[in-house]
Parts: C-alpha cells; structure tokens; sequence
C-alpha cells in the first residue's frame, strides 16, 4: 500500500507504535523497511510511545532515519496514553504531569541532538546528556498528539504539527487550538508555523450521502466529490495542512479506498486549493 501510495504521489504514511502488542511489528523497524521500498513518501509513528524510546536514542533513531532517506520523516510524539500496558513494558510509571513534563524535555532534546555543532550536554528533570555529539542532520519535523492542556501548550512551545484527537468543527479542536497558540505567541513562535494535520477516517462511497456526518457531528464520509468539498473547506476556511486517510474502524484503508483517494480526492483538494491562491 506504501508503495501505490508512492506511485500515487501521496505525501505521507503513518504506523501505530504499540510495543506491548506481540502480533504488530515494532513501528520504527517498519518504517525503515517502508522507507527503504519507496522513494517520495515520508514516514513517521502516530504516535510515538515515548515512555518505551528514550529521547536520545530517538533521536539518534530519527535522525538516521533522516539521513539515510533523504529527509523523508517526520516525528510523531506523544506522552504515553496507555500507562497500564506501557508500565507492563518495565517502564516507570509517570504521573500525567510529569509524563507531560518528559514529552516537552524529549522534543527539546531531540531538537538538540541534531543540525551538527558542538557537544550538547542537557540537564532536564527526566533526561541527562552529557558532550553527546549532535547529528549532522537537521532534525525531522515534530507533530504532536496532545490533548491535555498541560501538553497543548508544551506543543505550542516546542513542536512543529498537532494532529488533533477530532475534526476542525468539533468543540475540542475550537477549545484546543488556541492553548497552543497563545503557548506559541508567548514563547516568541508564530503560532501558523504550528501545522495541523488530521486523522480523518471516512468511506467513500459511489453515490452522494444526503448527509456527511451523523447526529453529533463526526465525520461519516461520501462520494470523492463531497470529500473535495469538505477537505478544501478545511484548508480553506479553518486552516488545515492536511490529512491522514483512515478506515472506519480507524485502521488502515482498503486498497480500492486508496485508490479513489489519491487518484480522485487528493487531485481535486489539490486543484481548488492551488486556483484559490491563484
């Protein structure tokens, strides 16, 4: 599928990283592989389990990954959700705040670990370094999957993306965005420098729905052509940098659904977006 999606033209794929699950492959080894069996795509971890990967040798892992496909990675970061397992794993368990502190400490010191220059020596409350030589190579973009406030903010400090855990008309996305602006503003950022990129999941469907989302709101999906309209919107009018093809269920497409996706949605997103900043 990573590699139709490469022939396609698509920009980006990305894996779950759940180690505690015997029956998944570790997500960086895969990511290396798929890296490797491509030549356009970027790859990255939606999101990254921290708790179980220390910050330098992340670092070290993303960067390497940077180097040996030319650039084609992104860091997808969070603080950890499913403590119980993550705990299973021999992981000292973290409060929410301090697992919140060490998401913000790991991205800083990532950052760090890359672009060359001198030794870098780090003293944070979770990691130390000491004369680490930093990685030639500029450090991937940094999105986040943050939630909390705590983490909405440290994102608007430290980070690149935010892939948000709903869609542009949803409550949680108006209440959230603005805590990593304001974070952003005050850290000297211009918070539009802050991508948002969203999880979208959906079927598409040969005739048109009479409606694209249920009761509540969510998102059910459409033809190719409401898809267009509804993700051209979301650049347009709420300020979307783009989005992530998922099933339904939340998994991974079909490969049919992959198809329409790249040779019917994506070409038309990409057409109204390009006349409107024409």
């Amino acid at each position: 599928m990573a590699q139709q999606a490469d022939r396609d033209g698509l920009d980006i794929f990305s894996l779950s990283d759940h180690p505690y699950l015997g029956e998944r492959l570790d997500a960086y080894a895969s990511l290396a592989f798929v890296l490797g069996q491509t030549q356009h795509l970027a790859g990255f971890a939606n999101v990254t389990n921290l708790p179980t990967r220390p910050a330098p040798m992340l670092a070290r892992m993303v960067t390497s990954l940077s180097a040996l496909s030319g650039g084609r990675v992104v860091l997808g970061m969070g603080a950890g959700g499913l403590w119980d397992r993550i705990s299973d794993m021999g992981v000292q368990r973290l409060s929410p705040a301090d697992a919140v502190d060490a998401f913000e400490e790991a991205i800083v010191l990532v950052k760090l670990l890359a672009g060359g220059g001198p030794p870098v020596s780090y003293r944070g409350r979770h990691y130390h370094v000491d004369r680490i030589d930093p990685a030639p190579v500029a450090a991937p973009a940094v999105w986040t999957g943050s939630v909390g406030r705590k983490s909405l903010a440290a994102t608007g400090r430290v980070a690149d993306g935010w892939i948000p855990a709903a869609d542009w008309l949803s409550a949680r996305y108006r209440e959230s965005r603005p805590v990593i602006d304001e974070a952003a503003a005050a850290a000297g950022r211009d918070p539009g420098e802050i991508r948002t990129v969203f999880n979208f999941p959906g079927r598409i469907t040969e005739q048109p729905l009479a409606a694209t989302r249920d009761p509540e709101g969510r998102w059910i999906g459409g033809s190719a052509d409401q898809w267009a309209q509804e993700l051209t919107g979301a650049v347009l009018e709420h300020g979307a940098s783009g989005f992530m093809l998922f099933s339904p269920e939340g998994g991974a497409p079909d490969t049919l659904t992959l198809g329409r996706w790249a040779g019917e949605i994506v070409p038309a997103v990409r057409e109204a977006i390009g006349k409107e900043a024409a």
